[in-house]
């Protein structure tokens, strides 16, 4: 029995299932955690639906699954999975596998109900002769390829918070934390309580092994009945490799439903697995045990050396060789089409016509989706994931510190170029609406190209975690927005002081706070609006593309490169959604109203000559009647972004 480095004793490869003679696994109900999780079992409603104690059985009959794309700006419809039948049952730790582009990923999404938008589905599953559905995402745990997580954030912060989204919201703190311990503790995972799961420019962070053993006590916080692992070991040494593949083992041993897709496992680790499912061109080649599959491959005419792997004989025999691809099709024909007529095949048929029986006869209130199940309330699940991003926020203060460094630094030069303006000047008319102009834009350019760039990050660990049942679409953008806000409120108040002050603007505590808030208010809408703009497509360069000539719009019509009441009736509307124009307009007006000393310095009467607050106004189609509209025009525009950003994130989250 192998241990790790603190002496915990690891689960042991055991071979020998209890129930070697069948193909299809082994029923139990014994828990694999000891004592704590004894304690945990105690109170079963953090399970959101309940199966029975033999377990979870999963069985499909004649699935197909299509997925729609677009060639030449035509949809095409391909096949990916052809009309396959199967069944696992409970206690198997079935290996799933295939070459690359055989369908094994499909398949096993389609079967965890996980499939994207553009995928339709064909044919019957049922878990426990109930027909699957939405409960999957509370019935099973789903561990993807490539972990995501949170890089900033240690692994103990990390446990804790999954356990609070995860978990009845009635667990107490002593349960919780058994949970938690426990699954560490068993995965070896103690020592690196404290240590950041890792991110660029971290010294310490977890290893790749330990990132997987992690997302593996995530899948394990709620005790799935069945869990799904895709390509589980890949890119780990054989220690990490064989821990893993253990600890499934075990799992299986006490009653857990498991299909993993596996690709070049070591003989001792494939030799671990109860069953064995390999997919080729979308069809099942074989379903049974790994000795039924060298048993039938033989028969076929393909016999696997002795000193050979069998996983990748089975592999080998099974791909595409490049420059034989049709020969290679046809022997997959052949092998899948000898499969569909032989014994092996009926006893699969045998469990599934057996389940698909039991479903039909069972009655409707047999299977149903618990109800005693306490999930957080909204706003505890917008605290914790709002705690989370904050966190983030807090672990990353080098990019903050740029971010205000450089806010500052540029608000020292502005102010500079424009220091010592007097307001009662024709040169200060100019000079203080090009500080405005440099003020409303600052506040506009930098943070929204910035905000572009920052839901797309984030997206693939949100969709995720919302396919797992964790929360709502609405609850992720609003934690985003308020984690943000503190940012969206320091940065435009330190750079309006420096400027302020620096460029002498208008020496009076309404003007000042009145221009703060308007500076508050700029950055905030183009927050908003990138918001819109980075949910509204798929990627950055395409979201930049349209955001670009949108910025020359809003350029245009602040009122600064020409006078708003001579735009063409076609184009005049547009103003209305400029925020610049607005912030342009307030600033002016706090900054120009009552003003009646204007100097003139120059004795040439051809020269225009502003010497009252009120003409400065007008030569800019501003109007002092307009202070409360820009106020909450800018409120609005802020709201308007916002919910198009939630819109075009909700319809994104629906293809996906």
């Amino acid at each position: 029995m192998a241990s790790d480095e603190e002496g915990t004793q690891l689960f042991p490869l055991n071979t020998s299932r209890r129930n070697s003679t069948n193909n299809f696994g082994t029923n139990g109900s014994s828990g694999i955690f000891g004592e704590s999780d004894s304690l945990l079992r105690k109170n079963r409603s953090y399970n959101r639906w309940s199966p029975t104690e033999e377990g979870v059985t999963l069985a499909w009959s004649d699935v197909s699954v299509f997925v729609q794309s677009r060639k030449k700006g035509r949809i095409v419809c391909k096949r990916i999975i052809n009309g396959v039948t199967g069944a696992v049952k409970a206690g198997s730790l079935v290996a799933l596998m295939g070459a690359s582009g055989a369908g094994k990923s499909t398949l096993m999404s389609t079967l965890a109900y996980r499939n994207t938008g553009d995928a339709s589905v064909e044919g019957d599953i049922l878990v426990n002769g109930r027909p699957i559905g939405s409960y999957m995402k509370y019935l099973s745990g789903f561990m993807h390829q490539e972990d995501i997580f949170i890089g900033s954030l240690t692994v103990l912060e990390h446990m804790n918070i999954m356990a609070r989204l995860k978990l009845d919201r009635k667990t107490t703190k002593q349960e919780r934390d058994a949970k938690i311990y426990q699954l560490l503790k068993s995965l070896g995972l103690t020592k690196c309580l404290h240590t950041k799961i890792g991110r660029n420019g971290d010294n310490k962070v977890l290893s790749g092994g330990e990132k997987r053993r992690l997302a593996f006590a995530t899948e394990l916080l709620t005790d799935p009945s069945i869990l799904f692992c895709d390509e589980p070991t890949t890119g780990l040494d054989s220690y990490s490799a064989q821990k893993i593949v253990a600890m499934m083992n075990m799992m299986a041993s006490s009653g857990k439903t498991i299909l993993c897709t596996i690709h070049q496992p070591s003989s001792d680790i494939f030799s671990t697995f109860s069953q064995l499912i390999l997919v080729a061109e979308g069809r099942i080649a074989f379903t049974g045990s790994a000795a039924s599959a060298l048993e039938f491959f033989e028969k076929v005419g393909y016999k696997c050396p002795s000193s050979y792997n069998p996983a990748d004989f089975f592999i080998k025999t099974l791909a595409t060789t490049p420059g034989f691809e049709e020969n290679c099709k046809q022997s997959i024909k052949r092998i899948c089409d000898h499969f569909a007529v032989s014994d092996y095949n009926k006893e699969v048929d045998v469990v599934v016509q057996y389940e698909f029986h039991m479903g039909r006869a069972a009655e409707s209130n047999i299977y149903k989706v618990r109800t005693n199940f306490n999930e957080l309330f909204f706003w505890q699940k917008l605290f914790w994931l709002t705690y989370r991003w904050f966190l983030d926020l807090w672990r990353n203060p080098n990019i903050q510190i740029a971010r205000i460094t450089q806010r500052i630094a540029i608000a020292v030069m502005v102010g500079l170029c424009y220091f010592g303006t007097k307001l009662t000047t024709q040169v200060g008319i100019q000079n203080v609406e090009g500080a405005i102009f440099l003020i409303v834009t600052e506040n506009t350019f930098t943070p929204m190209y910035a905000i572009v760039n920052e839901f797309p990050q984030k997206y693939p660990l949100f969709l995720r975690e919302y396919k797992a049942g964790l929360y709502s679409s609405a609850i992720y953008f609003l934690s985003r927005i308020l984690a943000m806000l503190p940012g969206l409120i320091i940065e435009p108040v330190l750079f309006v002081i420096t400027v302020y002050w620096l460029s002498g603007l208008r020496a009076t505590t309404y003007a000042f706070l009145m221009t703060s808030l308007a500076g508050i208010l700029t950055l905030n809408a183009a927050a908003a609006c990138g918001v819109f703009f980075s949910n509204a497509f798929d990627s950055v360069p395409s979201a930049i593309a349209y955001l670009v000539p949108f910025d020359y719009l809003l350029m245009v019509t602040s009122g600064m490169f020409i006078k708003l009441s001579t735009l063409p009736q076609v184009i005049s509307w547009t103003k209305y959604l400029s925020w610049l124009m607005y912030s342009t307009e307030l600033i002016s007006i706090v900054q120009w109203d009552g003003i009646k000393n204007i100097t003139c310095d120059v004795s040439d009467q051809d020269i225009p000559c502003l010497t009252a607050g009120s003409q400065v106004l007008e030569k800019y189609s501003f109007s002092a009647a307009n202070l409360l509209r820009d106020l909450w025009s800018m409120v609005f525009l802020c709201i308007v972004f916002h919910s198009l950003g939630f819109m075009c994130l909700w319809l994104k989250t629906r293809k996906k």
